[in-house]
């Protein structure tokens, strides 16, 4: 058996259905060979935030695999690889390599090298016999711990090397930890004495599949529950005790709620300081539950840790406060008082989310949208900038992983391959990105791919013509020289492409329109439904 049949039979044996990539790399041709399908992108940065998304929709136990060509390949590949270790997803990255025997000799890209500090492990393939061993190290620490890229480079030479005997791999699996049971029960003690806590759930609640452990914990001690953007859908957010998600845009509830807190719970969270998140209070008492100890007081200080896995974590903490408690708590007081905010500041917003201005506003967009598609069988994602900041605060996720948000770095284009990646994983599902005419310029090309691949996706573009959110930084600029000026018929782009392409300019027409898109993607069509917004830059921020 040579080295490239082992690691597709790996591949197979993990349970890898798909292969995303961009040749040459020989994996692809022989992953065809055994019945792997092979997704040919348009970009490697794309193909990587489609197995982003499959990974995230398989709360990791599916991993999504990206394989591209050495030196070009591997260096435009970088930034995906970038983006998935910011956000804790587990992916497999598979760039072939030079040969052996210039692999180090600059000025040869090597992956192994380069993309060892955004990776959580990076090896290359030294011979035919170790590729059992260093596929299962790769999957296994794609299977256990924080999630994260793990890159396996294949040298030019090495690929049609022979192994020396029988394939010998067995499919690896995942082992969860928990907390220390004495800081349990301090932690539930804490929670239990506490006059105003808030629990604040990161992606790690998705990964950990801990969505009826965190609605168990709230409920029972009657805590108000706001979410990251990469944990937004992990706890319902039509429920009684929903604040929203937490970004650079968030519902009052999550400011009001998390600043009049005397504790504040984060389960399955960094609690990384980013500008395109909301920032943890100081003066709190933190409990911090996450699954990687590198987390602990790194950018908030906590005053106590449970480290493990979020759903074991959440039963024991139920278990430690049913002992501390006579029965669940009545949530009436505080769930009243999260609606009447909720209600106060979706009031204020009223105006431009059923706007019948022309230029329409976006908000008037996104509005009707969550108003027509069947949110239970619908997965949403937003781009970097505008389009995040004016669809998470009030896309109500009712779902687990309805939602795909993130927001640690934010790189323009990355909603088009979450979106397609969420089709391969869930094809029943209405999957939507929702971005602007700069993310489009990125990542465009790549609305062939969806088109050629058969990945009927709906695209909601926001085409305001222009760099919304820079005019205020970029005034001279923008008077002198039209520096934030952008244009396009993209609608236009999607027909050319094979796909449906519809430009919409009337407010009154936003429904109709979304219908139509919709019945294309029914039909297994990719739709791209281009919406003329005014430039809209106010946010939902406090």
């Amino acid at each position: 058996m040579k080295a490239v049949e082992a690691i597709v039979e790996i591949l197979k044996r993990e349970g890898v259905e798909c292969l995303i990539g961009y040749p040459v790399n020989h994996i692809l041709e022989y992953a065809a060979r055994w019945d792997i399908r092979p997704i040919i992108v348009r970009q490697e940065r794309i193909g990587l935030h489609m197995a982003d998304a499959m990974s995230r929709l398989s709360s990791g136990k599916k991993v999504g695999v990206f394989a591209m060509q050495h030196g070009p390949g591997s260096e435009n590949a970088f930034g995906g690889v970038a983006q998935a270790f910011g956000e804790g997803v587990p992916i497999l990255v598979l760039p072939m390599g030079y040969a052996r025997r210039i692999a180090h000799i600059r000025p040869n890209f090597n992956s192994t090298e380069a993309m060892s500090h955004v990776a959580k492990t990076t090896e290359p393939v030294t011979s035919a016999d170790e590729v059992p061993n260093i596929m299962r190290r790769a999957f296994t620490q794609l299977r256990n711990g924080r999630g994260g890229p793990c890159v396996v480079e294949v040298p030019t030479d090495v690929f049609n090397e022979e192994l020396s005997g029988e394939l010998d791999y067995t499919p690896v699996s995942g082992t969860r930890y928990g907390p220390d049971p004495d800081d349990l029960a301090k932690a539930a003690k804490t929670l239990v004495e506490a006059k105003n806590p808030v629990i604040y759930a990161g992606g790690g609640v998705h990964f950990a599949e801990a969505w009826p452990q965190l609605k168990g914990l709230a409920e029972m001690l009657a805590i108000p529950v706001c979410t990251s953007l990469s944990g937004k859908s992990s706890f319902p957010e039509d429920h009684p005790l929903s604040l929203g998600a937490g970004g650079l845009a968030s519902p009052k509830a999550v400011h009001q709620f998390l600043h009049a807190s005397d504790v504040i719970l984060g389960v399955g969270c960094s609690f990384t300081e980013t500008s395109f998140g909301i920032a943890i209070p100081k003066d709190k008492h933190i409990i911090h539950a996450t699954l990687d100890p590198l987390d602990l007081n790194k950018d908030v200080e906590v005053q106590q840790s449970l480290l493990g896995d979020a759903a074991l974590t959440l039963e024991a903490l139920i278990a430690a406060a049913e002992g501390l408690i006579a029965g669940p708590r009545d949530n009436t007081p505080v769930a009243a008082a999260i609606a009447a905010v909720h209600e106060e500041w979706l009031g204020q917003w009223m105006p431009k989310l059923t706007s019948d201005q022309n230029p329409m506003t976006p908000y008037r967009v996104l509005w009707d949208l969550q108003n027509t598609v069947d949110k239970n069988n619908t997965i949403i994602t937003h781009d970097a900038g505008s389009p995040r900041d004016q669809l998470s605060p009030f896309w109500r996720a009712t779902k687990p992983l309805s939602y795909i948000g993130w927001g640690k770095t934010t790189q323009l284009g990355y909603g088009l391959g979450l979106a397609m990646g969420a089709k391969l994983a869930r094809p029943d599902a209405l999957c939507i990105n929702v971005w602007g005419d700069a993310a489009i310029g990125f990542t465009g090309m790549d609305f062939e791919t969806a088109v050629r691949e058969r990945i009927p996706i709906l695209s909601i573009l926001l085409n305001n013509f222009s760099m919304a959110i820079e005019l205020k930084i970029m005034e001279v600029s923008t008077e002198k020289y039209r520096s934030t000026d952008i244009s396009g018929d993209y609608a236009a782009m999607a027909r050319a492409f094979g796909g449906y392409g519809e430009r919409v300019t009337d407010p009154g027409e936003i429904i109709p329109a979304i219908q139509r898109g919709i019945a294309q993607t029914q039909a297994g069509v990719p739709a791209l439904l281009e919406f003329i917004t005014d430039k809209e830059t106010e946010i939902s921020k406090y």
